[in-house]
């Protein structure tokens, strides 16, 4: 999650020929540690080059009988908004939107996780990076 001046980045995605919307997000690749991948991913899905400050949470969640993934969030502060295109061709665009904007939007986020990380960044709910161990990869 990315955060300057209490509005939030978020991409649009087309997914099953529909709009919707959730923080930057991805996978891990191959050898690659959590927080390279966040990096990476931000990079791919808004073309900044962000470094997480901290982790949010990490949430499980299931979406289908067929489909359940495990969520790190993680969360970065800028001074301001600055402009991002988005490098990935499956990624429409990148939007700044504040907490009521986003609620106007619930019914086309991606996941519940959409709404309830930001509701924990706003509750303080903060991590430091060290509590993810990678020195094994």
């Amino acid at each position: 999650m990315i955060e300057a001046n209490g509005k939030y980045l978020l991409v649009e995605e087309l997914i099953d020929g529909e709009i919707r919307y959730n923080q930057p997000a991805g996978h891990l690749e191959p050898n690659e540690s959590i927080i390279d991948a966040c990096i990476r991913e931000v990079k791919e899905e808004t073309g900044l080059d962000i470094e997480p400050e901290g982790l949010v949470a990490i949430y499980q969640y299931t979406a289908t009988e067929q489909l359940a993934f495990v969520r790190f969030t993680f969360y970065s502060t800028l001074k301001q908004c600055v402009t991002s295109t988005p490098l990935d061709p499956a990624i429409c665009s990148s939007k700044w939107l504040t907490l009521t904007e986003i609620l106007a939007l619930k019914s086309t986020l991606r996941s519940p996780l959409v709404l309830k990380c930001i509701e924990d960044y706003q509750n303080n709910k903060r991590y430091p990076l060290e509590i993810l161990n990678d020195r094994l990869l």
